[in-house]
């Protein structure tokens, strides 16, 4: 999953950052709300993480923005005030949750998944390939009653190729839904992460094909 975090503190983005993705979700970061904003409409991302006071647009006005779109993304604000009133405001311009700074990071993540477990109407809580069961929110796979236990970037790979089940997914496509913008490395280390995979998924219905040229197919249906 892609995460959009907006934040002007530089430092504070730079350790979210490097947290959320430790934990195996792509992160894109913006340091005003005009920026921001542009991200959010341009890219469905799962969710943002959206600080009020930023240079530009303030969080307030980026939310009201998106949602005056259509936009229907988890939106998490981050704010350094603490009066019941910016909270109101959080959540009458249309943020899902809001959280106080300083905060717990253990909890921001919490928060996250939570958003994520109910939000995005059109991103099934629950993915179905084959013989596997995929729940992104709480980032478990299992076979039947197995579960398979994977690392994050692991899951984010076989979850990629998860929703576009029996289609040609690229290296270049993974990789843009798995890393992020700061990626600038081999594209061939998706083939690491699919021979690890493919030892550690159980034989069935469920398998990642090898398309040459293309890219992967996670392949569901028998021939």
């Amino acid at each position: 999953m892609r995460l959009l975090l907006v934040e002007d503190n530089e430092r504070l983005t730079t350790t979210l950052a490097r947290g959320l993705r430790a934990e195996g979700y792509g992160v894109d970061a913006s340091h005003n709300g005009q920026e921001g904003l542009s991200r959010a409409l341009a890219h469905p991302y799962a969710a943002v993480v959206l600080d009020i006071m930023l240079p530009g647009l303030n969080g307030f006005a980026v939310c009201e923005r998106l949602r005056r779109s259509g936009s229907t993304v988890p939106i998490l604000m981050l704010t350094a005030k603490n009066g019941e009133y910016d909270e109101a405001e959080a959540l009458d311009t249309g943020a899902d949750d809001y959280i106080c700074k300083p905060f717990s990071y253990v909890v921001l993540i919490a928060r996250l998944r939570a958003l994520l477990r109910r939000g995005g109407a059109t991103r099934p809580p629950v993915l179905t390939a084959g013989d596997l069961r995929l729940d992104p929110a709480a980032r478990r796979c299992r076979h039947g009653v197995t579960e398979i236990r994977l690392t994050a970037k692991e899951f984010a790979v076989l979850e990629c190729l998860a929703r576009r089940p029996d289609e040609v997914v690229t290296k270049i496509d993974i990789i843009d839904e798995v890393w992020d913008q700061a990626f600038d490395g081999d594209v061939n280390i998706v083939e690491v992460y699919v021979r690890t995979l493919r030892r550690k998924l159980p034989s069935g219905p469920a398998a990642i094909q090898t398309v040459r040229g293309a890219g992967y197919r996670l392949v569901t249906t028998h021939a």
